[in-house]
């Protein structure tokens, strides 16, 4: 009988307690698609939301052949991979994490100074922060930092040290993609000439767009970057051009913003690519 070799039993283990596996090739790459799978002519693995489900019993499919059904590990088909995998690769959100990727020192100090403490995982350049949640994956969305989730795979490297900590959302706001940041020294809207009475309506009208643009920041459970940005360019759709706007009101949507845990800048740029959308 054949020993298996330490990445298959490495890979069993991981499977046995939920955590789905694949095979990696040297350099940290899944093995190339079977001829038959050759450029998704099978049509592709279910969970990649192809259009048809593959069948192939090879490892094909990169991140999406992850599995913990230890027969598909185990069996003829995949023996050949694991005679010649260097390591072995988990699929973060099948097994319910996201692994934030840390590459440098430089991406080390930034998750020290922001970050939720959490489980730690060392890596040849650098660190994996493991946190409970499942998110979409990202590349290079910080200097040294990716965040692998969701169809994407991950290098087992051992159990890491520390607690799992729940996703925070400052992590998932690291994926939401906000128009190219303008600088501008001015965040207030113009005065109009005749007062600043809004004339859409009453001045009511713009205290209670006002109320739950605060309300909706208040409110926003994830995503608190792309909620700034759409709620500032709500608010200044309906009044930007009117000159209602004052710089009291500016901070008041300022503010709520920062209790969410944004920074002036980012309330500044978000401000100003809002009206950088409007054209204002």
């Amino acid at each position: 009988m054949t020993t298996p070799s330490e990445p298959l039993r490495t890979a069993l283990t991981l499977a046995a307690s939920g955590v789905p596996v694949l095979p990696l090739r040297a350099g940290k790459v899944p093995f190339g698609n079977c001829p038959a799978c050759t450029r998704n002519a099978c049509g592709g693995r279910p969970n990649m939301k192809a259009p048809g489900p593959c069948t192939c019993p090879a490892p094909c499919h990169g991140w999406a052949a992850a599995t913990t059904d230890p027969h598909v590990i185990n069996a003829p088909t995949w023996a050949g991979a694991w005679r010649e995998a260097a390591t072995v690769a988990y699929h973060p959100g099948g097994a319910g994490l996201t692994v934030v990727d840390l590459d440098s020192t430089e991406a080390i100090r930034w998750a020290r100074q922001t970050l939720l403490a959490t489980r730690i995982v060392p890596t040849t350049r650098g660190e994996h922060w493991l946190y409970q949640g499942v998110m979409q994956s990202a590349n290079a969305v910080r200097p040294g930092v990716d965040v692998k989730s969701a169809m994407q795979y991950a290098r087992w490297l051992g159990p890491g040290t520390g607690t799992l900590t729940a996703l925070p959302d400052v992590v998932r706001a690291l994926t939401v993609k906000q128009p190219a940041t303008v600088r501008t020294t001015a965040v207030t809207v113009p005065a109009r000439v005749g007062g600043g009475v809004c004339p859409h309506r009453t001045p009511t009208y713009l205290e209670r767009g006002l109320a739950m643009a605060e309300q909706r920041i208040t409110a926003a459970r994830d995503g608190i970057h792309a909620t700034v940005y759409r709620t500032f360019l709500a608010v200044l759709s309906t009044h930007g051009r009117c000159g209602c706007l004052t710089e009291a009101d500016t901070a008041r949507l300022f503010t709520a913003a920062q209790a969410k845990g944004e920074s002036p800048r980012h309330c500044t740029d978000a401000w100003a690519n809002a009206r950088t959308q409007l054209g204002l």
